[in-house]
């Protein structure tokens, strides 16, 4: 592999990360959105049991299970994006992987453990 490879493999995967990032973030979101909800939820049923009937029931008409997004539950949202773009990108990060490297996941990388000489307790 030569060196120009390499280091546009390692930048391939470097955005990567960088998406597998943002995808936590989502999962963070869905969590959430849906623990909130589920708070939400009880603080209604605490409205009306301390005798806010009336705003209680408009909460619970207006804002529990509400769509986060125009017809779209968080768990929608990532449906969608892990099958419109997650997926595409891991697919062909992968292959550029396969035929460029070998299939080596960190090529970039473990050039630079070798050029700084990085030893483990063990002496690797």
């Amino acid at each position: 592999m030569n060196d120009a490879t390499v280091e546009a493999v390692g930048k391939l995967s470097e955005a990567f990360e960088v998406i597998e990032d943002a995808r936590g973030s989502l999962y963070r979101f869905h969590r959430l959105s849906g623990r909130a909800d589920f708070a939400l939820e009880d603080a209604i049923g605490m409205l009306r049991d301390a005798g806010h009937t009336e705003l209680a029931d408009r909460i619970d008409a207006e804002l529990l299970g509400r769509n986060v997004l125009p017809g779209m539950w968080t768990f929608q949202i990532l449906e969608g994006y892990d099958d419109t773009y997650y997926s595409v990108f891991q697919k062909l990060v992968t292959e550029a992987r396969e035929t460029l490297t070998n299939g080596e996941r960190h090529a970039y990388e473990a050039r630079l453990k070798a050029e700084r000489h990085t030893q483990d307790d063990d002496g690797e």
